[in-house]
């Protein structure tokens, strides 16, 4: 079990770093500008979640694993030959990172709820959620505020409400039938709801304002 979360995991983080490489390519920033947004993207959540409970310091520091991944990750995008691809096969790459962004962002709400369980003596509905959604979504909303746009979770698509559905879901089911089920089915369900949420073009409503 425990090498299946990794796993998927790692691919979570390769897909977080591509989103943020990718953006900092479009927003021809150098190797290094890539390089930093792509590890933002991939950690960025994490740390924030290990700031929240009082690792410190931050995981992604003792065991620099997902860091170092998020890095080459960031490198390997920034190669002509595959930005180049990326850029050229747009629905193809479109599609693999929205398989691997949600199956990442699954992976990385209910494990926000399991480090939170495990850090604190506090497991508030309230807390566990907020943890859980700023460790899936933390990472992306900071890779935006750097590149200089809007969050992506605050404009488009049905995300970070997939996000906290799930990690509602996994919370209420903790003590029913175990955090290994409990985090199956959270993780499971925010994937679903973001595939379908993609294929149905879900969006939260927006607020209609008087033309000027």
């Amino acid at each position: 079990m425990e090498d299946i979360l990794f796993f998927l995991e790692i691919m979570g983080t390769v897909a977080f770093a591509i989103s943020g490489a990718v953006l900092g390519i479009r927003k021809r920033m150098d190797i290094f500008g890539v390089s930093i947004l792509g590890l933002t993207t991939g950690v960025g959540g994490g740390i924030i979640r290990d700031l929240i409970v009082g690792n410190n310091p931050p995981l992604t520091f003792q065991d620099p694993v997902y860091l170092v991944v998020s890095i080459i990750t960031s490198i390997i995008v920034f190669l002509p030959v595959i930005r180049t691809w990326i850029f050229r096969e747009t629905r193809f790459y479109e599609a693999l990172m929205l398989l691997f962004d949600s199956i990442g962002l699954g992976i990385f709400t209910v494990n926000g709820i399991q480090t939170a369980y495990q850090s604190t003596n506090i497991h508030g509905i309230i807390l566990l959620a907020f943890v859980g959604v700023i460790t899936g979504c933390g990472g992306g909303v900071l890779r935006d505020m750097m590149a200089g746009d809007r969050p992506y979770i605050f404009v488009k698509h049905f995300y970070a409400s997939a996000s906290l559905l799930g990690a509602l879901a996994c919370i209420l089911l903790w003590n029913r039938i175990g955090y290994g089920g409990a985090m199956l089915l959270g993780a499971t369900s925010i994937v679903v709801l973001r595939l379908l949420a993609a294929r149905n073009h879900w969006s939260l409503p927006k607020a209609d304002l008087p033309e000027e």
